[in-house]
């Protein structure tokens, strides 16, 4: 069967239609005898082999995203991850990754799984789409987690440090400039990675680890065992200082912690999400 001639005008309605490169279109409607629905369906396949093929490689590259709901109420934050940093700085890796922070703070999905089974504009689904690009891109690609946050009667703040390799949102409440407080919080977050806001946030097995952790070291170095719960708790106290948000020292003047300078600001905070690529 002789093969009809493909056009550059084909070419570029398959091109318009997939976001392919231009050698896979071509090729795909010489596959296919220049039929335009049998070369879409050869270059998804196509996604589909790489996909599997590239199954059990590493992607800890990529890039973190935040997106605030226009109410300041709520804001998300998601990780998307490539293979390569090569690719984390591609414009179709990074047009992918901001559609998929649209669409969670569209419709925000309770999951993983109910998100990669949402449609995008295309029509396909972010799983479908997710495929797709990577046949093209021809490294492993992937939505690894979001978070949503939220806040009743404050604003939710977003950071996305340089690099966009990590990012925080923080959900705080008051009567000052959340704004102008939240970004410096949320710096805070980023910079010295808190295990809770409050003390009260920090899961009880937590506390009571470190503290039989402190306990067993102060036997260890021979100190009076009347005296061993006393200093248990004084390292239990020095971790909440250096893991709980508002007990830490302010990353601007270490002379105040942030719950000082949250109070100077009329503001409280409720809850903070970091993420950081790969972590």
């Amino acid at each position: 069967m002789t093969k009809v001639s493909i056009s550059a005008k084909d070419v570029k309605k398959l091109r318009d239609q997939t976001g392919a490169g231009m050698m896979d279109c071509k090729r795909a409607l010489s596959d296919s005898n220049g039929d335009l629905e049998a070369a879409i369906d050869l270059l998804r396949k196509k996604g589909q082999r790489v996909a599997a093929k590239r199954a059990d490689r590493e992607a800890l590259q990529g890039l973190v995203v935040t997106r605030i709901h226009h109410s300041r109420r709520i804001g998300i934050i998601a990780e998307v991850n490539c293979e390569t940093d090569f690719v984390a700085r591609n414009e179709e890796f990074a047009d992918f990754t901001d559609s998929i922070a649209d669409l969670i703070l569209a419709l925000l999905p309770p999951d993983l799984e109910t998100l990669m089974g949402l449609s995008m504009e295309s029509g396909r689904t972010v799983e479908e789409t997710q495929t797709d690009l990577t046949g093209k891109i021809g490294e492993k690609l992937g939505v690894r987690r979001f978070s949503v946050l939220s806040s009743e009667e404050g604003q939710v703040i977003d950071y996305i440090h340089p690099g966009s390799r990590l990012g925080v949102l923080v959900s705080l409440k008051g009567d000052g400039n959340l704004t102008e407080i939240g970004r410096d919080v949320a710096m805070q977050v980023a910079a010295l990675n808190p295990l809770a806001a409050h003390r009260a946030d920090v899961p009880q097995e937590t506390q009571d680890k470190e503290y039989e952790i402190g306990r067993e070291a102060a036997r260890l170095e021979g100190k009076p065992e009347q005296i061993l719960d006393r200093i248990a708790k004084g390292k239990l106290e020095r971790f909440f200082k250096d893991n709980v948000l508002v007990e830490q020292p302010f990353v601007k003047d270490a002379s105040l912690r942030v719950r000082d300078v949250l109070r100077k600001a009329g503001a409280e905070v409720d809850g903070f999400v970091r993420c950081a690529l790969g972590e």
